[in-house]
This record gives C-alpha cells, sequence and structure tokens, in this order.
C-alpha cells in the first residue's frame, strides 16, 4: 500500500493516501538495488489477486483490470519512493516478466485488413459516384423543366 514518509514536510498524510501522492522525497536519486527489492512485493500482490481470476481468463482483461491497474500502480509508488523515475528500464523488465508469467499465452492476433480485389473495390467506388452523378442530373432537370412550365 501506500506509505507516507514522516520526513515528507508537503504531504498531508490523509489526503495523500487518498489521492495516492504521498511519496517520499528523493533523498540522493535513484536506488535501484532498493527498487529491485521492492519491486517483488507488487508481483506478490499481483499473484494473490490474479488467484481470484480462472486461469482461461486471464487473456480478458476486463476480468482482472482492477488488479493490473493497481499492480502499476504499485510498481509506480515503489519506483518514485526510491527516487527513481516511472517507468525506467529496470522497472520495464519486471512488468515485462510478470506479463510473461501471466499472459504468454495470449495471443495478439488483430485483425489485418487489406483492400479487397480489384473487381470489386472497383464497383464500389464508381456504383455511388455514378449514382451521384445521375441524381444531380436528374434534379437539374426537373428544374428546368418546372421552370419552363411556370
Amino acid at each position: 500500500g501506500l506509505r507516507c514518509c514522516p520526513e515528507a514536510r508537503n504531504c498531508h498524510q490523509t489526503l495523500g493516501i487518498l489521492l495516492g501522492t504521498c511519496e517520499c522525497p528523493p533523498v540522493s536519486g535513484c536506488n535501484e538495488k532498493r527498487m529491485l527489492a521492492m519491486l517483488p512485493r507488487c508481483g506478490k500482490t499481483f499473484a494473490e489477486m490474479m488467484k481470484k481470476v480462472e486461469v482461461w481468463k486471464w487473456c480478458n482483461l476486463s476480468e482482472f483490470i482492477v488488479y493490473y491497474e493497481s499492480f502499476t500502480n504499485c510498481t509506480e509508488v515503489e519506483t518514485n519512493v526510491v527516487g527513481c523515475y516511472w517507468p525506467n528500464p529496470l522497472a520495464q523488465s519486471f512488468i515485462t516478466g510478470v506479463h510473461r508469467r501471466y499472459f504468454h499465452n495470449c495471443s495478439v492476433d488483430r485483425q489485418q485488413w487489406q483492400d479487397p480485389p480489384d473487381e470489386i473495390l472497383i464497383p464500389l467506388i464508381v456504383v455511388p459516384i455514378l449514382l451521384t452523378l445521375a441524381m444531380t442530373g436528374l434534379v437539374v432537370w426537373r428544374s428546368k423543366r418546372a421552370a419552363q412550365v411556370v
């Protein structure tokens, strides 16, 4: 969870906890060793939450989005607490490891869209153009004819 450091003078602790903005200020830059020691706690919490999701639903983001958001927020907070930027290569590597563990069987098959063959595409383009020209011609012809009658 979120922690407020006693030395964080600019952080109103109650408000900081509610808003999720209470962090320890970096003292001496990024402590990568400490960050790498803290991030597994986020992974462990995420693993506990993912036990609630049936394995066959692991590729359905809507089934665990709240857990994943919590995991992401945890990695960001833990990274910032030790004075590091987020994301950074080490944190990304940790997150990628979690992805490999839980989502390695999830495909990213996206529909590859391509144009239909020319014998289908050309009529789909030409027919609306010809109909537009024909309707415009009909309207002009009817307008001229109506003007002659009056």
